[in-house]
């Protein structure tokens, strides 16, 4: 089971005056976004390990970051990073395998080796998801995209012993909820379009994940409507 719900004291956003934390002091620092659904995977799995105490968070202003980020700490310069032991490691998806491997907290993937086979296909469709979803938003929008939520609805169909992908919360409901929060947000503001219409098994996930106690800290719906204005201005909110 995951721990009980923390209440956090965030810190607010570093812009390109601050000042650079210490590095490799030996403290575990998350270099994140509240904003970036990449970077919201990785706190959700900080969160479900209980690791509020453990790994604190260094939140960046993506569109004001300090230069001293991309010089020192990550020459990627992208959002989540992971200083830990010594070294920097980047990548959402990996990082969310780093928390689960190289930290205390309950597991975030099914021991069953057919679900845990199943949850390896669906984390390997993550970036085709991503990617269909963001070539609609050039394009026609729903009738583009619609295939890869069609792909998520017949998925949460597998084990109907739990709302989740493989039955259970897993790091793979942890690697989808972000992007298709703020991809919701998105096709229904420009687009007027319900990913969840004609989709039960999806409205059912969402629901479940909304009850969530490391999604439910972590979600703010200004934030993600920060990052929907940010979609539509790279994007030109065609339509």
């Amino acid at each position: 089971m995951a721990p009980p719900a923390v209440v956090e004291n965030l810190p607010p956003p570093l812009n390109s005056s601050a000042g650079q934390p210490p590095l490799f002091d030996g403290t575990t620092r998350l270099y994140t976004s509240y904003a970036c659904p990449f970077a919201h995977r990785v706190w959700i799995t900080r969160n479900y390990k209980g690791l509020q105490d453990k790994i604190k968070l260094v939140p960046l202003n993506l569109q004001d970051r300090p230069a001293w980020y991309k010089e020192k700490v990550y020459p990627v310069n992208k959002v989540p990073a992971l200083e830990h032991n010594g070294k920097i490691v980047g990548e959402s998806l990996d990082l969310i395998k780093y928390l689960d491997s190289n930290f205390e907290g309950p597991s975030l993937f099914p021991e069953d080796p057919e679900r845990r086979k199943f949850g390896e296909e669906l984390w390997s469709y993550v970036d085709e998801f991503v990617n269909l979803v963001f070539t609609s938003f050039k394009g026609e929008g729903p009738k583009e995209c619609s295939p890869a939520f069609d792909h998520l609805e017949n998925a949460l169909g597998k084990f109907e012993d739990g709302p989740f992908f493989v039955g259970q919360f897993s790091g793979v409901d942890i690697a989808y909820i972000p992007l298709v929060e703020r991809f919701s947000s998105y096709l229904s503001e420009v687009w007027k379009y319900d990913i969840i219409a004609g989709r039960p098994k999806l409205a059912a996930w969402i629901e479940e994940m909304d009850k969530v106690d490391c999604y439910k800290q972590t979600k703010n719906l200004l934030r993600t409507k920060e990052f929907v204005e940010y979609w539509k201005a790279r994007f030109g909110a065609q339509q």
